[in-house]
Parts: C-alpha cells; sequence; structure tokens
C-alpha cells in the first residue's frame, strides 16, 4: 500500500512575483531514506471558455515565453487577493485579456497543474452568452489578439494540435461533461 512520504525540513530558495521555490527532504516509508525535492509555490489559478450566444468560443491568442511560440489559448490566470471568488477572478481575466463579459458563470471543476512540482489548482468555469463590453487591459506581459471560434471547430483544432496547453484542453473536456450533464444536452 501507498503511504505519504514524511517531511523532514523544507528550506525557500528563491521567491518571485509569480511563484517561490522550495526544496523539501522527504523520507520513504518504504526505504527509509531522504530524498531532496523542489516544489513551485504558487497561488490558484483560473480560466474560463467564453461562449457568445452563437456558440463562438472567445479564445486568446499569445506569445508563449516557455515555448517561445504563439498559442491559442482560452483566458485565464492567477487568482488575485482581492478577487473576492474564483468565479470572480475568472471573469475579471476574461474581461482583462478580452473585453468580454458574462453574468452567467458557472464552474466546470478544478484540476492540480503538475501535483509532482506545483502546489496550486487551477478552477475552470464556463461564460455563456458573453458580450463584448469594455476594452481590453493587459498587463505589461501580456499582448493578446482576440478570436472568435466556432464551438464546433475546437474537437478539430485539438486533433491538429492548434490547440495544446494542457489546462486549456481539461477546459474543454469538462465543458463537454457539463454540457452533456444538462437536461437539454447543452444545447
Amino acid at each position: 500500500m501507498i503511504r505519504p512520504w514524511q517531511k523532514k525540513s523544507t528550506e525557500k530558495l528563491a521567491c518571485y512575483p509569480v511563484f517561490d521555490l522550495r526544496r523539501d527532504i522527504m523520507t520513504s516509508p518504504r526505504t527509509g531514506f531522504d530524498l531532496p525535492v523542489y516544489i513551485l509555490e504558487t497561488r490558484n489559478w483560473v480560466n474560463i471558455v467564453p461562449l457568445t450566444s452563437d456558440n463562438q468560443v472567445v479564445m486568446v491568442r499569445q506569445y508563449r515565453f516557455a515555448s517561445e511560440e504563439v498559442t491559442l489559448e482560452i483566458p485565464g490566470g492567477l487568482i488575485d487577493a482581492n478577487d473576492g471568488s474564483m468565479a470572480e477572478a475568472a471573469r475579471r481575466e476574461l474581461r482583462e485579456e478580452t473585453g468580454y463579459d458574462s453574468d452567467r458563470i458557472h464552474p466546470l471543476g478544478a484540476c492540480r497543474p503538475n501535483p509532482a512540482i506545483m502546489t496550486n489548482l487551477c478552477y475552470m468555469f464556463l461564460a455563456e452568452n458573453v458580450e463584448k463590453k469594455f476594452v481590453q487591459e493587459l498587463d505589461a506581459g501580456e499582448d493578446i489578439q482576440v478570436e472568435l471560434i466556432p464551438l464546433d471547430e475546437i474537437s478539430a483544432l485539438i486533433s491538429k494540435g492548434v490547440i495544446q496547453h494542457s489546462l486549456v484542453l481539461n477546459a474543454f473536456y469538462l465543458l463537454d461533461i457539463f454540457r452533456k450533464s444538462r437536461p437539454d444536452g447543452g444545447a
């Protein structure tokens, strides 16, 4: 039977705006040996699938520094201390990144982006009947182009590898489950 490892010590190695890095010394319950592990501590994240009344997904195209490529994604980001809830954080990210808004926000679920090395959760939401109401309010590190993509084309974009961001893939999977669970089949 798998048992939890025991934390022998922990040390903060570095602090950055988006994450902190720590090293824990963990003791294996099976072998009794110590192993250093490196953990990224970060705030929880949100992302949101914004759908217009005619089933267009409001997507964002942006440059990603780690992969060094322009990607097609849904809006999302870090939860801020002044966000009243995860849903409010997702709605704020939607407004800031796209200028779209909705008062029909539904939780889809949450996932752990990488529980091997990260402490956070990503909460996913659906925004229905979104409308363009604001101008974008981009951070200094953002350069975002908004695109409307028909929902029925998303599967093909995933299959072709155009959409590769794991949290975006997860959000569309949870959206599919959510829509199938509705009495009307998500229509």
